[in-house]
């Protein structure tokens, strides 16, 4: 088995390591081959909260005494190759959550014809959103050349969807516009297409780098663009930032800027976690804390699994994510990588925050 590990205290640092699959598959588990995931800014910002939010439990590293490496988890699909679990089918796929290795055995529970849990005890605590599998071969309009945009988007759209709902449900706490933090983000990109299409969403303000701005521009949902070397010209209206970046400098000037009329600044994602730190630093450095809070998605999905029912929420997020993947032809290409040995250097660029933004990164791990 190959798992690709990264240094807890120092994203940039990566390795590789190699141990023979020799555990037995226990009754009731499946063994999963990993056919191809995803990664994006979004799966960095794991890493940086691996620590606060447990991403770091979910997949235990291999050949890891000192617990000082972990796995960064992925969206992606597999195949199941071993089953000793009757409900379970050999050769069946499911999307969901993985590490980023070739095989991952699982213990499913909660099992549907739709989806299944892993439940396997060191997930047990975690939250349910990622623990679950969807089966595909039960999928009404499975439709698997869409599968690279899933992988892509999906985890970034339906965090979109719950920001959308949330600032909707507090009426945009009044504030006349609604400004995104690196906007050229998949995530940033997804709230802004949302938002959008809403008729009484308040102006869309996107900030983003210099060498960014005209792909921002040409997406056509924002209403305003401006780059982080002319903040200056951002108008002094009320406003909620929603932060997709972390980073301090460009946080502490907007802040400072707006002052009062800052009416809250939600923080989502750390595309520029090496300006900010920690999730908990980012938090205790922000000028205006009472007004500053964490939006985490996952509780967001429970809230409305249990206000909609679960058919009335993959209603909603289904309509919501059949527009985003159909709107994400006009500016995204997906950028395919053979193996893990061949993803480190590119590893290295997405932390490093050097990817192109109309490019997705998908890793195949399969031989053919």
């Amino acid at each position: 088995m190959q798992q690709l590990q990264t240094l807890k205290n120092d994203l940039t640092q990566s390795r590789i390591v190699l141990e023979q699959l020799g555990e037995d598959i226990q009754d009731g588990e499946v063994l999963l081959q990993i056919e191809k995931f995803s990664f994006t800014a979004n799966n960095v910002t794991y890493g940086v909260a691996g620590d606060t939010i447990g991403y770091w439990q979910f997949f235990p590293a291999i050949d890891n005494s000192e617990n000082s490496w972990g796995c960064i988890p992925v969206w992606g699909f597999a195949e199941v190759v071993t089953s000793n679990n009757k409900a379970i089918e050999q050769g069946e796929r499911v999307f969901g959550y993985f590490p980023p290795a070739d095989y991952l055995i699982v213990k499913p529970i909660k099992v549907s014809s739709q989806s299944f849990s892993d439940g396997k005890e060191h997930r047990q605590e975690l939250p349910p959103v990622y623990n679950n599998y969807v089966r595909l071969n039960s999928e009404e309009n499975y439709d698997a050349s869409m599968d690279n945009i899933r992988a892509l988007l999906f985890p970034l759209h339906i965090t979109a969807f719950c920001l959308c709902d949330a600032l909707a449900v507090q009426s945009y706490d009044g504030a006349s516009q609604i400004i995104i933090v690196s906007a050229s983000s998949k995530t940033a990109i997804g709230l802004a297409q949302g938002l959008a299409e809403t008729d009484d969403s308040p102006k869309i303000i996107g900030l983003t780098s210099k060498n960014n701005v005209e792909f921002v521009e040409n997406l056509g949902c924002y209403d305003q663009v401006i780059s982080y070397d002319d903040l200056g010209s951002l108008s002094n209206d009320s406003s909620v930032m929603v932060d997709m970046s972390g980073n301090q400098a460009v946080l502490s000037s907007v802040q400072s800027s707006l002052g009062d009329n800052m009416l809250k600044c939600i923080t989502v994602g750390m595309t520029h976690w090496d300006k900010g730190g920690s999730v908990d630093e980012a938090l205790a450095q922000a000028e205006l804390q009472e007004r500053t809070e964490f939006f985490f998605a996952p509780a967001h999905i429970q809230k409305r699994v249990g206000d909609w029912g679960h058919d009335g929420y993959a209603e909603r997020t289904n309509t919501f994510m059949a527009a985003r993947a159909q709107q994400s032809r006009d500016w995204m290409k997906v950028k395919k990588i053979s193996g893990l040995e061949n993803f480190t250097d590119t590893y290295q660029e997405v932390v490093a925050g050097n990817i192109n933004p109309n490019e997705g990164i998908i890793v195949d791990l399969r031989n053919d």
